[in-house]
């Protein structure tokens, strides 16, 4: 089914690039290289790169894209799709994988889309952020089909006082770790306010995910084939009990592993400065109650985040503080009564590989992914963070930078409390970037690369890469140049 989806997917992008050869179809072709001292490569080279960078020291990685954005004009009807692919070599294993191919459709407000891409979810900082607390840009596109609303979009008033967007996503889990065949449920809501002439928005968002359905080890190291026919669909969706083919935890709670992440952002924009303030908050088991009074509102990402359009050199600065230390207390369940506590992020007792895809984890990368784990197990292994996270971009005559600095302590989970020691990390990137507007617009970086501390090891690396971007069909008269 898999492949004949893929398949399907790629005869249609074919199809559309060689009939709309008018339209702005592009290409970018990347090279990279990277050494480091250490047993693997610096936090910030691999993590929050959606998969692509190895987790060995020394690699290199050619990835190619072909793409079609979004239209800026505001069409009734508008599509745009992406595939690309990526080589990796490296000393212990090279590989050969597709990274991305996707293809999305608008009719006025509504999207329907298909495939997999890098996706960019939460209302956390784009460029400098550490990653969101639910959805981050730490693993592998994964397969989805999506319907509803991608973007903002008025709603009732004229002025765009209220917008809203939102959707369903079913995806699946190609990685087949611990659990054959898994399922992904996804939908969210968020609605903004302000309006179209006001200075200032405010928004709230909500996410449910769900993994369901799938194949775990038969008894006595796992549960065997999970229900996943249409009625479990409506009950994963209404995040309702279990059937009678579910387990008995499934049964008493609900099925499948359930998330719910609740969000809010206020946003200003005071002509010279854009000033935002976030806040992403979790929930692993009931009651859910509103953001502000959840039992675990200790934990979450809080982010601030500043654009400068005026003063030279510096054009954006965030800070964030993250906090999983809570997790509504150490015990699940105290003399037989279930209130939530122990709500171990990113693991669940039936899927063990828990909320990771390919080994690393889809939320924040400062939930450890397993690929770090010494011993092999395919589960979270440290959940119980605390963060301090800085970035900084800015420009210099042609050079662009970015400096990312990280300082954290984590406490293993509650399964090891309170026999786990805290281990500190500091995890630092500089990078420097350049356009080469007359050197065939080739653009070229350095970065550095530095983890100091127990948890990630000592470590230094170097890492350089040079891109091009340009279009596929280039107008006639720049063809005859």
């Amino acid at each position: 089914m898999k492949h004949r989806f893929i398949l399907l997917l790629l005869c249609t992008m074919l199809s559309l690039v060689a009939s709309a050869q008018t339209d702005s179809i592009q290409y970018d072709v990347s090279m990279s290289a990277r050494t480091a001292s250490g047993s693997s490569a610096p936090f910030w080279f691999q993590n929050n790169q959606f998969g692509v960078i190895p987790f060995e020291p020394n690699s290199s990685t050619l990835l190619a894209r072909v793409f079609k954005s979004k239209s800026a004009s505001k069409k009734t009807f508008d599509y745009n799709f992406v595939a690309s692919g990526y080589v990796n070599i490296g000393r212990k294993e090279s590989s050969i994988k597709l990274h991305e191919l996707y293809i999305n459709t608008r009719l006025w407000i509504f999207n329907a889309s298909a495939g997999m891409h890098e996706e960019i979810l939460g209302n956390q900082d784009e460029s400098l952020s550490c990653g969101g607390f639910l959805f981050s840009w730490n693993s592998r596109p994964m397969p989805k089909l999506f319907i509803g609303i991608e973007d903002f979009k008025p709603l009732l008033f004229k002025n765009g006082f209220v917008e809203t967007k939102g959707g369903v996503s079913h995806g699946w889990f190609a990685d087949q770790i611990y659990t054959k065949n898994l399922l992904l449920h996804h939908k969210y809501v968020y609605l903004r306010f302000g309006g179209n002439k006001s200075p200032f928005h405010i928004q709230y968002g909500l996410d449910h995910v769900a993994q369901w359905g799938g194949t775990t080890p038969p008894p006595p190291t796992g549960y065997g084939k999970q229900p996943s026919g249409l009625k479990d669909y409506i009950n994963v969706f209404l995040a309702r009990s279990g059937s009678s083919a579910a387990t008995i935890g499934d049964q008493i709670n609900v099925g499948g592993n359930h998330i719910i992440s609740q969000s809010t952002k206020a946003e200003l924009n005071t002509g010279n400065f854009e000033i935002s303030a976030y806040w992403q908050n979790l929930s692993e088991d009931k009651p859910i109650r509103f953001i502000w009074k959840t039992p675990n509102i200790s934990d979450g990402l809080w982010g601030f985040s500043v654009r400068n359009k005026k003063i030279p050199f510096i054009k954006k600065v965030v800070y964030e503080y993250l906090n999983t230390t809570d997790q509504t207390g150490p015990y699940h369940d105290v003399d037989g009564i279930v209130f939530g506590g122990g709500d171990s992020y990113f693991y669940n007792y039936l899927y063990q590989n828990g909320w990771t895809y390919y080994g690393r984890t889809i939320g924040t990368p400062f939930i450890t992914s397993p690929v770090y784990n010494k011993n092999n197990e395919i589960s979270v292994m440290n959940n119980r963070v605390q963060v301090h996270h800085v970035g900084v971009e800015g420009e210099y005559k042609d050079y662009n930078f970015k400096a990312l600095g990280s300082f954290t302590k984590n406490y293993g989970t509650y399964f090891s409390y309170p026999n786990q020691d805290m281990i500190s990390s500091t995890n630092m990137l500089f990078e420097l970037n350049k356009h080469f507007e007359k050197f065939y617009q080739i653009n070229a970086g350095i970065a550095l690369g530095v983890d100091v501390g127990e948890m990630y090891g000592n470590n230094l690396g170097i890492s350089v890469r040079i891109s091009k971007r340009g279009c596929l069909f280039p107008p006639l008269k720049e063809r005859n140049k």
